[in-house]
Order: C-alpha cells, then structure tokens, then sequence
C-alpha cells in the first residue's frame, strides 16, 4: 500500500514538467522573436549603408566601365569578390542597382538619363552647356532590388528568415535608396572629352 503524501509528490513532479515546458516554450519563442526582430533593424541600417558606400563609388568611376562598376557594387556588400551580404541573405552585389540621374528643367525631378555620355569627361561639357539636359549626369543613386519592372520601379527583395517557426513568408525586406550629387565619374582633370 502506497503512502498518501508519496502520490502527492509524483503527480506535482509532473505538474511542475508541464509547467516548465510552457514556460520554456514561451520564453524561446520571445528570445527568437527578438533576434529575427534585431537581424531586421540590422538590415535596414546595414541596407542604407550599402546604397551610400555604392552611391559614393559610383559617383566616382566610369559609368562605361563595367568591370570597376562590378568592383563598386562587390565593396557595397562588404565583400572583396562575389557573395551575399554577410548576415544579409539573399542580398548580393547584384542586387545592388546603380542609376544616372538627369534633371528635368520645368519640374526640377529626377530622371534615368536615357541616353550616357561617350565619356565622362563629355559629362562635364554636356553639363557646362545645358545643366538640365538629359545626357548631362548631375546624380548618382543606388537602390537594392530584387528586380526593376517594366516602368524602372524597384522591386523589394523577399526577406529571408532565420528561425522557421516564425511565418514571415509575406514580409519583404525594405527599398533602400541613396541618391547624391555626381562625384568625378573617373574622369581627370585636365582630360579631353571623347569625340
């Protein structure tokens, strides 16, 4: 025969199991809610700097060459050759979108310039004789997207997760965007513009 208080105990213990389960479960659930919630705020400030650090190199190479836009784009994403975004999955290089901006002379807006100048040395020329034309490059934005539509609008990049029991499957990851004023665009001073 079995002691009363002997019952007691054994079914506590597995009172005290359950409860313990629950609130373990809960307490995980929080901490990897707060680290997907840290890597997102990581991505946005690691996203605007990338657009800054590709924006600034950019301004300063050669718009006709690709292989130092390609370098531009690798260093953006803090890397020395091709790859993703350290913590940042799926961003790569290629994601990084660098674009030449014209100023529209009635409305001042920015727009794609259409049509690049053979060199950047005829930049400044086209840009010394009218600063609003469209072959005259005055900016320089970089964008992450995951492509352009038809209409050139960035679309986002679909955000990639790190703990799967969170259902993030519809968040997308932010537009970053940095646009500044063109820089050299590789040419020297003292250069003669291309024909």
């Amino acid at each position: 025969m079995s002691k009363p208080g002997v019952k007691r105990r054994i079914h506590q213990a597995g009172a005290s199991a359950v409860e313990f389960a629950i609130i373990v479960l809960l307490f995980l659930t929080f901490v990897f809610a707060t680290l997907e919630l840290a890597r997102i705020e990581y991505l946005v400030n690691t996203l605007m700097e990338v657009t800054r650090r590709a924006a600034a190199g950019a301004s300063n190479v050669s718009f006709r060459d690709a292989s130092a836009l390609q370098n531009v784009q690798v260093a953006a994403v803090f890397r020395t050759s091709p790859g993703t975004l350290p913590l940042g999955h799926p961003v790569t290089a290629a994601n990084v979108v660098i674009d030449y901006l014209s100023v529209s002379r009635n409305t001042l807006e920015l727009r794609h310039v259409t049509s690049l100048p053979a060199c950047p040395a005829r930049n400044r020329w086209n840009c010394v004789a009218d600063p609003y034309a469209d072959d005259c490059i005055r900016f320089v934005r970089a964008r992450i997207c995951a492509s352009m539509d038809s209409a050139g609008n960035c679309q986002p990049l679909p955000y990639q997760k790190v703990f799967p029991f969170l259902n993030l499957s519809k968040m997308k990851m932010p537009v970053a965007e940095t646009i500044i004023p063109v820089g050299s665009l590789g040419a020297t001073v003292g250069t003669m513009p291309c024909p």
